[in-house]
């Protein structure tokens, strides 16, 4: 099979397993889990683009929590929000130049805004005890969203027939 029809098939069903999970099962945002999920096969897909796809979210997530958290301790005003997310955004670029983060602007970017919709969704704050905060279940989508994106990858590998066995058929 093609590599785009057994892809086809492997995140059509794991899809679907992840809408299923994510409303019955483990209460995160399914929109969280497909942006991880996107996110894993931009940076690079395999192993390392899992660990880079993580780390870059989860340091958007990071940034984000901290932007929110100001805003919250400084008193929630359109300035106050403008400011605190440009000084996000400006670290969001900083961050892109960590060791850890691997140059991946977007994939950090996704972190944040991911958890900034969480916290709008939910309408809880960043300090919200468990097992309600947005920022515990955001990371737990991404990671979520990351594994699906793995494992719909290796799914497809899997069902892909190579171009040397097929020119020898």
């Amino acid at each position: 099979m093609k590599q785009s029809e057994a892809l086809t098939i492997s995140i059509g069903v794991l899809g679907g397993v992840d809408v299923f999970l994510t409303a019955t099962v483990i209460p995160v945002p399914v929109w969280v889990t497909f942006t991880a999920w996107a996110s894993f096969f931009i940076v690079g897909g395999g192993v390392r683009g899992f660990v880079k796809s993580i780390s870059c979210n989860i340091t958007g997530i990071i940034i984000a929590a901290l932007s929110l958290l100001a805003i919250d301790l400084i008193g929630p005003s359109p300035l106050v929000a403008a400011i605190c997310v440009g000084i996000g955004s400006a670290g969001m670029v900083q961050a892109s130049k960590l060791p850890f983060t691997h140059g991946i602007t977007p994939a950090i970017v996704w972190g944040f805004s991911q958890t900034v919709g969480t916290v709008a969704v939910m309408g809880v704050p960043v300090t919200a005890a468990l097992p309600n905060n947005p920022v515990l279940i955001a990371i737990a989508a991404m990671i979520l969203g990351n594994l699906f994106g793995y494992l719909s990858e290796a799914w497809g590998k899997a069902m892909t027939t190579s171009a040397v066995a097929t020119a020898g058929e």
